[in-house]
């Protein structure tokens, strides 16, 4: 008796099904791009906004030549500087001009000294970009080892004195720690200069040489110390007075994170091997604590400039901050309404960038 045992015939076996870990994700490249493009895409309506608002808020106040020499001209000439202005031409379409000439970085002329928005622009925005680099300078040199500190002493006398001056460095106002240090510092002690950039020679040697309107900078390139050392000191009361506001805000963002990594396994094994409290803080809990940080740098610098409107008037700071303050004195609304939508777009271009820089660092920023 034989058995029929029948064999299947060669060929390819059929595939098996692909299992859900299998299935193809995206890629860490193409998930990055998708990111930046939509950061980018945003910016655009958060500029729009921005522009928007401040256009017809300028305009509740009625059109700008009316505002800025209502008063001082016959009503024959301002009617005519009105009309030259177009300001009398519907509002709808003063404000698609206007979001037209802003494509084109053209923020109009003001009308007290009739100089192109742009040119006050470079003319004084190197004095603001140089405060609000030392101002940043100072927050990172105050609030990242002081937050460490607070978070290694956490719970102890050290922690709750920190975390007091943080409150108090974020709670006072810019124009009143300001004028508290230019007393204490320049009238009581006479250790730094009470206001402006740099002494009357440095400013004249600095501004015959061109530059950059940068005066640290450019006091660097001339290789003169004096220069050098005047202009550092002319900057240390603003700077200190603009940094702490910020610092404030880093110390406690450094001590919550710093905090917070304590709980997170590494840590725990660090501790069991025998490593220190203060080199856990050093060197293990730290950098975690610091991506909290560059996230929030875009929105500390926004308030630099704002605050910056106070700190370059208190201490005669001749910036983007003091010309607003002026042109807001002289009702120039063309010239503080340029001047606010160049802050919002280098705002948002700079929100944009670190939030670039932080989809870098860490991976888990994504869309």
């Amino acid at each position: 008796m034989t058995t029929d045992i029948s064999v299947p015939a060669a060929g390819p076996s059929p595939a098996a099904p692909a299992s859900p870990t299998s299935r193809r994700r995206p890629s860490s490249g193409s998930s990055l791009g998708r990111y930046v493009l939509v950061r980018f895409l945003l910016m655009i309506p958060t500029v729009l906004i921005l522009v928007t608002v401040v256009f017809f808020l300028i305009r509740l106040t009625g059109d700008p030549i009316t505002a800025a020499l209502g008063g001082r001209l016959p009503a024959d000439q301002l009617a005519q500087r009105i009309h030259e202005a177009g300001y009398d031409r519907p509002i709808l379409v003063q404000y698609f001009e206007y979001l037209g000439q802003i494509l084109t970085f053209n923020f109009g002329t003001t009308i007290t000294d009739r100089q192109p928005v742009v040119d006050v622009l470079v003319t004084y925005g190197g004095a603001t970009l140089e405060l609000v680099c030392y101002a940043l300078i100072v927050a990172f040199a105050v609030g990242i080892p002081f937050g460490m500190i607070a978070a290694a002493k956490r719970d102890r006398w050290p922690d709750a004195a920190l975390r007091v001056s943080a409150i108090l460095f974020y709670a006072t106002p810019v124009f009143f720690s300001g004028l508290v240090a230019k007393l204490i510092f320049s009238v009581w002690l006479g250790w730094l200069p009470v206001s402006g950039r740099a002494n009357v020679r440095t400013e004249v040697a600095l501004n015959r040489s061109g530059g950059t309107g940068i005066y640290l900078i450019d006091a660097i390139a001339t290789g003169n110390p004096v220069y050098i050392q005047d202009v550092l000191l002319h900057a240390v009361l603003p700077a200190l007075t603009l940094g702490l506001l910020t610092a404030g805000i880093f110390l406690r963002l450094v001590r919550t994170n710093v905090i917070g990594t304590y709980n997170m396994p590494y840590i725990d094994a660090a501790r069991s091997r025998g490593v220190r409290e203060g080199r856990l803080v050093r060197k293990h809990a730290y950098r975690p604590a610091l991506i909290p940080i560059i996230t929030v740098i875009g929105l500390q610098i926004a308030l630099m400039l704002g605050g910056a409107v106070l700190t370059e008037t208190t201490f005669e700071w001749k910036g983007l901050g003091f010309q607003l303050a002026a042109y807001l004195s002289a009702r120039d609304f063309v010239a503080v309404q340029g001047i606010v939508a160049m802050i919002a777009i280098i705002v948002a271009l700079t929100n944009f960038i670190v939030d670039i820089v932080a989809a870098f660092i860490d991976p888990r920023v994504r869309y």
